[in-house]
């Protein structure tokens, strides 16, 4: 038990870690980039590379992503504060977010697609 609790502990440390790198690797070169996606990217070569393995960081990540409602909890408070504007503007706000999402979702698939493709030919 000690032994899983200082294993989630490290993890979640390196998780962390690198978020807070990126956050300031974004200050310190000024990109309009959110420190988040850096680290994210810094974490993506790190497995990319072969120096971590995505089983090393599984247990504090699947506790991140089981507690993720937790993150969202402060913009939907939020939407209870401006109960006016979606009656006035919430089916153009849905509109938005489905058109949106359907592009970003279009947009991954055929990029996957795209890379398969690649891939394939590349290893004939």
């Amino acid at each position: 038990m000690i032994k899983r609790l200082s294993r989630l502990l490290t993890e979640l440390a390196v998780l962390l870690g690198l978020y807070l790198l990126g956050c300031r690797l974004a200050a310190w070169l000024a990109w309009p980039i959110p420190g988040g996606v850096i680290g994210m990217t810094l974490l993506l070569l790190a497995f990319a590379s072969g120096r971590v393995k995505p089983a090393a960081l599984q247990l504090g990540a699947g506790l991140l992503m089981a507690e993720m409602l937790l993150f969202f909890i402060p913009a939907l408070m939020s939407l209870l504060d401006h109960g006016a504007l979606l009656r006035d503007d919430g089916w153009r706000i849905a509109l938005v977010i489905g058109a949106s999402t359907l592009m970003v979702m279009l947009v991954t698939a055929f990029t996957v697609e795209l890379a398969v493709r690649l891939r394939r030919s590349h290893d004939v």
